[in-house]
């Protein structure tokens, strides 16, 4: 009924999508956001009034932002190139991978939704760098934080991760990757371009930090009960018969 080359590119969509998601939620949990201005405030070596102002020193912060972002975005790819490189080699036991990942994975989400708590998920596990007021040492600090946060990247990052597991193939893997970066990566330059006009939307996001969690809680737990089902296959399947112009994708 379909063409098989564009279903396995369409196939990506809703990985992608989540991808993006889970990278947004990132950026919105309760060690990432707060420390969001005085981050950018360091990497573009100014003070937080001076981004709060939007005046001085605005295209230094948005260019160190940029290199910390390309920074986390290597280690995000690298990851997903891991990843899906152990998934390919191990393909005689994928299925037993795969369910592991999405057992490990709802057990994530209901932490994040207070069903269980982990100790080891409470602790925050940071990386300085240094170099504030460089490109160089914005870069370094993105390496920094995309190995060292772990309590709040890894449960979502591992979503992905598993994802880009059962792909087994390297190039949909990183591009799982590269989505999740994405969506950590470009509230980070919107912030640094826009911090004024976004303190009160911010300072909304801080005051719901808990739904911020459930929500991210939900999407686990939902990315972990799909690998276990294989209803990726099928919600690819169901995006293909309802939105027939994703056929023509690739």
């Amino acid at each position: 009924m379909f063409d098989t080359t564009a279903f396995l590119d369409a196939a990506l969509l809703p990985g992608m999508a989540i991808a993006v998601l889970a990278g947004i939620l990132s950026f919105l949990s309760p060690c990432v956001l707060p420390v969001v201005p005085p981050y950018l405030a360091y990497m573009g070596g100014v003070s937080v009034s001076d981004i709060d102002e939007g005046g001085k020193g605005r295209g230094r912060v948005v260019l160190a932002a940029l290199f910390f972002v390309l920074g986390l975005s290597t280690v995000f790819l690298l990851l997903g190139f891991a990843f899906s490189a152990v998934g390919r080699a191990f393909l005689s036991v994928q299925d037993y991978a795969i369910t592991g990942s999405g057992i490990l994975i709802m057990v994530f989400g209901a932490h994040f939704l207070g069903v269980i708590r982990l100790p080891f998920l409470m602790r925050e596990a940071r990386i300085e760098a240094g170099g504030g007021g460089s490109a160089f040492g914005a870069y370094l600090l993105g390496l920094a934080f995309a190995f060292g946060w772990t309590p709040c990247l890894g449960p979502i990052l591992a979503a992905i991760l598993g994802l880009a597991t059962s792909e087994a193939n390297l190039a949909r893997g990183t591009i799982l990757l590269a989505c999740y970066a994405l969506g950590l990566g470009i509230p980070f330059l919107l912030v640094a371009a826009f911090f004024p006009m976004l303190k009160g939307p911010m300072a909304f996001m801080r005051r719901h930090m808990d739904r911020i969690e459930r929500i991210s809680g939900l999407l686990l737990w939902t990315v972990g009960l799909m690998l276990l089902t294989g209803q990726f296959t099928n919600l690819s399947y169901w995006l293909l018969e309802h939105f027939p112009a994703l056929g023509a994708i690739g």
